[in-house]
């Protein structure tokens, strides 16, 4: 079968759900009110609360969501066979990531912008809400070193992504300026950025001294460098550094100075990614050489594909960018469809490409299940099988196989980075609220709690452990990124449910997603804490993931009690929450 034949199918469904399922969740669930005074205008400061152009903000909150985990996760479970990967990917995009991620939006809007974090206080309790506030705080800690860890790795493979990567900053800072200092249009300097990037991409391509190796700058892949480290661990810890004082700026600057103006830049350069790779499938229509479905696989799909495949079809993390950016930046309610749930469907497109790019780039199924010959094996080839798919698609529009792997690099760091940024000022707004919560008034101070983040990040991501060696923390915690990132998801359901029950709303279109992904994901993570990580069973008991994984499994349990006795009392006041 053609790979041309998923992309139409998924398109279909995609634009089903975006046009009739999400307009009967804004109108009869949401109750979305275009006359509601949003958080961006009751508080705007020019920082951190900016009303902001729909077309513009669905650009930040697209890009902050599509890093590299809709790629990473669905290239890993294809393993399983493209069948159960592709439903999904599609029947998750329409019937849980929509509806999470409009939900989480529209919640934070009706109050004053607050995260999930704080509004499970006022929806559960004050000690959810501790509780809360420290799993997201694991989770975007995980998200800093898991993100950090691709780039510097992507930038080491691939060397003449660089110098597009970072022509992009001083562009984006150009056209904020531009826009909000002098009113300009966002949209011609956008896409004049798009081309100076792509155009470097083509040129270091082809340039040898425009690629920025410093594998080769310290002595080569042979050599040992500074410390007795290898030079490519040198390479490694000198992109860590240069990246996380990059973030540290970016997630301290107004949003309109580099953040809105350089998502906006990468929401083109998704149009244009994804473009070109649909525009490939159509004009190449590869045939599918990987099974419907794999009956040797070596660990079940049930459960473990729900926590492998989060972004993409649904993911937490998400949440904390709906709650925790884009509801500050909101113009009008009635824009939160357009920005949520098509943000989910953009991703669920992108998760989409990503199967097929994987299941149509080998010539037959014994070099797919070489490749993919167990599930270790696929966790670690999945992002360079893409990488090299989305290149042999992009072929099929006349672009050469060497530039095609950069453009499609340049693409995944840029999504990479900025979800790193956003992650940064969040991380910085949960613990300036841990600072309140504790009356330790230092942590509110935003380059305090912003240094506390870039340096905790730091050193989890330069953990000198693992089958990776230095600096292997990113890669160590892929496994538990998956399952807490599902777990937040489900609690923010939980959440988005009890505010509805109290509004006297129908809320089975958020319950229903977060019965059955609270289900999959908690059977996921008993699982690997207490046979896997914990050394009881065949793991390899790593003390880190059994650590991390304990704490935020406790929490979870603990939350989720409080919240079904929440959620059965009857006697719920609906005057105290915003309607």
């Amino acid at each position: 079968m053609g790979g041309i034949w998923l992309a139409v199918i998924g398109g279909i469904v995609f634009f089903v759900g975006y046009k009739y399922y999400s307009t009967l969740i804004a109108e009869r669930v949401y109750r979305l009110d275009p006359n509601y005074v949003t958080p961006a205008h009751q508080f705007n400061d020019g920082v951190d609360f900016v009303p902001t152009n729909k077309f513009v903000l669905w650009g930040h909150h697209f890009t902050s969501v599509a890093g590299a985990a809709p790629i990473v996760g669905p290239a890993i479970a294809v393993y399983w066979g493209w069948l159960p990967a592709f439903l999904w990917v599609i029947l998750g995009t329409v019937f849980a990531a929509g509806v999470h991620d409009f939900g989480t939006l529209v919640l934070s809007v009706r109050n004053k912008g607050q995260s999930v974090g704080s509004l499970a206080n006022k929806l559960i309790g004050k000690r959810a809400k501790v509780l809360f506030l420290f799993i997201i705080l694991i989770l975007v800690l995980m998200v800093n070193a898991v993100f950090a860890w691709v780039i510097a790795n992507l930038f080491i493979t691939f060397p003449a992504s660089v110098l597009s990567v970072f022509i992009q900053i001083p562009l984006a800072i150009w056209i904020g300026y531009s826009v909000y200092k002098r009113n300009g249009s966002m949209l011609l300097p956008s896409v004049v950025a798009l081309g100076v990037m792509y155009a470097s991409a083509v040129v270091a391509s082809r340039v040898d001294f425009l690629q920025i190796d410093l594998v080769r700058y310290f002595g080569g892949q042979e050599a040992t460098s500074l410390f007795g480290f290898s030079s490519t661990s040198m390479a490694f810890l000198v992109w860590i550094v240069i990246l996380m004082i990059y973030v540290y700026i970016a997630s301290i600057l107004p949003v309109w100075k580099l953040l809105q103006p350089r998502d906006y830049i990468n929401s083109h350069q998704l149009i244009v990614g994804l473009g070109l790779l649909y525009l490939g499938l159509l004009f190449t229509n590869p045939e599918i050489t990987a099974p419907m479905t794999n009956g040797s696989a070596d660990v079940s799909w049930f459960p473990l594909l729900f926590i492998t495949i989060a972004c993409g079809a649904i993911s937490g993390f998400h949440g904390l960018v709906s709650s925790g950016t884009s509801s500050k930046q909101l113009n009008k309610e009635t824009d939160a469809r357009f920005v949520g749930y098509l943000g989910a469907v953009g991703e669920g497109a992108l998760a989409l490409i990503a199967i097929i790019a994987c299941i149509t780039f080998f010539p037959n199924v014994e070099e797919f299940q070489a490749t993919y010959s167990g599930f270790a094996a696929a966790s670690g080839a999945g992002l360079g099988v893409f990488i090299k798919g989305a290149g042999q698609l992009a072929t099929g529009v006349g672009i050469p196989a060497d530039i095609a792997a950069t453009i499609v690099s340049v693409i995944i760091v840029s999504f990479a980075a900025t979800t790193l940024d956003s992650s940064v000022r969040l991380m910085r707004y949960i613990i300036a609220e841990l600072g309140e919560e504790y009356k330790v008034h230092s942590l509110t101070n935003a380059h305090v709690a912003t240094t506390i983040a870039v340096v905790s990040s730091t050193a989890l991501t330069l953990l000198p452990q693992g089958p990776k060696g230095f600096g292997s923390g990113g890669y160590l915690l892929w496994p538990l990124f998956g399952t807490s990132n599902q777990l937040l998801a489900g609690i923010s359901l939980l959440l988005i449910t009890i505010w509805l029950k109290r509004q006297g709303r129908n809320y089975l279109a958020t319950l229903i997603p977060m019965v059955f992904l609270m289900f999959m994901t908690l059977w996921a993570m008993i699982n690997q804490v207490v046979f896997e990580w914990s050394g009881a069973g065949e793991g390899d008991g790593n003390m880190l993931l059994f650590i991390f994984g304990s704490i935020i499994l406790i929490f979870t349990l603990w939350i989720l009690i409080t919240a079904v006795s929440t959620l059965s009392n009857k006697e719920d006041d609906p005057s105290q929450f915003s309607a």
